[in-house]
């Protein structure tokens, strides 16, 4: 097989280390992939700057299989593109889409199917909005509705916050126009989880839970990032809990998915939230998730591609997914100054110290050295047969960079 994985992060490295593992694999492309990915067997880094680009290489080179971690593609309709000419690619189409590429849509959706998720308003009036929030109890979130790179939310404690949260977004549009809407919805407060999901439309099979960090700095302080750290299995996640979450928001959003019309096969990302009063959807993502695409794949003793190669053929019902014992664990090294301003070409040191796995993101190849090209730099991922186990061997390798150029947190996985 050849199999093209569009994208060029942790995550899609991390993709292509699975899909390696199957004997079938005669060669993976990526676009436009990084130093790391660069570096793997039967692997080739492509620049495809446009989707009739992907489309074009994707014919010339007999592409069996494409996977697209890039949301923004996704939204644009390149699955269509492809469904069009006939080709196997793995995602949703453009309708599907938009439950990640708006939230002021999968907020209507969540309502319209009674799935469990936060009370809310949104707007596309900044003047609305403000008065809005003149009303409400505090705390409360803003979010910009449209894709912002993991970073449009703002939970804010006042009305002055909310004021400022609302101007940025929506005024400054400092996502871009990611805030020409905005949604403002109830603060919940509880433990957060993600489930990573694969579907045929017909069926959602959810993966082993993973927990996600998002701020910057130790103790969950600081502005949202990417993500700076994950574990698999999510400690929090109980069977009680499962079945709540099953309930409540993954059997409904199958159901809106049918009724809807919604068909294509791909990966569905469940955000939830944990609380005293249940289990409440946050968010959807139509793609995997990064950093837990690194925790939640190197757990999974199924083979990776041709679980998604039999969900395309139709076969996904008939599959049980079996996980390892254990625990991932995941630490991301981030360029100084993520998520504000960052200097990059920076020389990254002592990679050849890490025992650990290292899947590189923002990583660039400068003569014979590796350096900083981006914000959220590279991942470090450990097996252990405990979170105390993963957590030491992560950590005593990531010690070993240079601190004058990365960034990482030091309380990942301390629960």
């Amino acid at each position: 097989m050849n199999v093209l994985i569009i994208g060029s992060g942790a995550r899609e490295h991390a993709i292509a280390f699975e899909i390696l593992k199957n004997q079938k694999v005669e060669s993976i492309y990526i676009s436009p992939g990084n130093a790391g990915t660069s570096m793997l067997e039967k692997t080739e880094n492509v620049i495809l700057n446009e989707m009739d680009d992907i489309l074009n290489f994707a014919k010339n080179k007999n592409i069996d299989m494409t996977i697209v971690g890039n949301e923004a593609l996704l939204v644009d309709g390149i699955v269509d593109l492809f469904k069009k000419h006939n080709l196997n690619i793995f995602g949703p189409d453009k309708a599907s889409s938009m439950l990640e590429g708006s939230k002021a849509y999968s907020k209507l959706f969540m309502k319209k199917y009674g799935i469990k998720t936060a009370a809310y308003e949104s707007f596309d009036n900044i003047d609305k909005a403000k008065e809005y929030i003149a009303s409400q109890s505090y705390p409360l979130v803003v979010k910009a509705s449209g894709l912002a790179l993991g970073k449009g939310v703002i939970i804010c404690q006042n009305e002055r916050e909310a004021t400022t949260a609302i101007d940025e977004i929506m005024g400054q549009k400092v996502f871009g126009d990611a805030g020409n809407e905005i949604v403002i919805e109830e603060f919940l407060e509880g433990f957060e989880a993600s489930i990573l999901s694969i579907t045929d439309s017909n069926i959602i099979v959810p993966f082993i839970s993973a927990k996600d960090h998002k701020k910057i700095g130790d103790n969950d302080t600081g502005p949202n990032t990417g993500g700076m750290g994950s574990i698999a299995p999510n400690p929090h996640m109980t069977d009680d809990i499962n079945n709540l979450f099953i309930h409540d928001i993954l059997k409904p959003t199958l159901m809106g998915i049918k009724k809807e019309g919604l068909e294509f096969c791909g990966f569905i990302f469940f955000g939830i939230m944990i609380t005293k009063k249940g289990v409440y959807l946050l968010e959807y993502n139509m793609r995997l998730g990064d950093p837990e695409t690194q925790v939640v794949l190197p757990m999974m003793e199924t083979d990776f591609l041709s679980l998604i190669t039999d969900t395309i053929n139709g076969n996904l019902a008939k599959i049980e997914i079996t996980w390892k014992k254990g625990y991932v664990l995941c630490v991301v090294a981030s360029s100084i100054g993520y998520p504000d301003k960052y200097e990059k070409g920076l020389i990254i040191n002592n990679l050849d110290k890490i025992e650990a796995r290292v899947y590189m993101a923002g990583v660039d190849k400068k003569n014979d050295d590796l350096v900083t090209s981006g914000g959220r730099v590279l991942s470090v991922v450990d097996f252990g047969t405990s979170l105390a186990d993963a957590r030491k061997k992560v950590y005593d390798s990531i010690n070993h960079l240079d601190k004058n150029v990365l960034y990482y947190r030091k309380d990942i996985g301390d629960i």
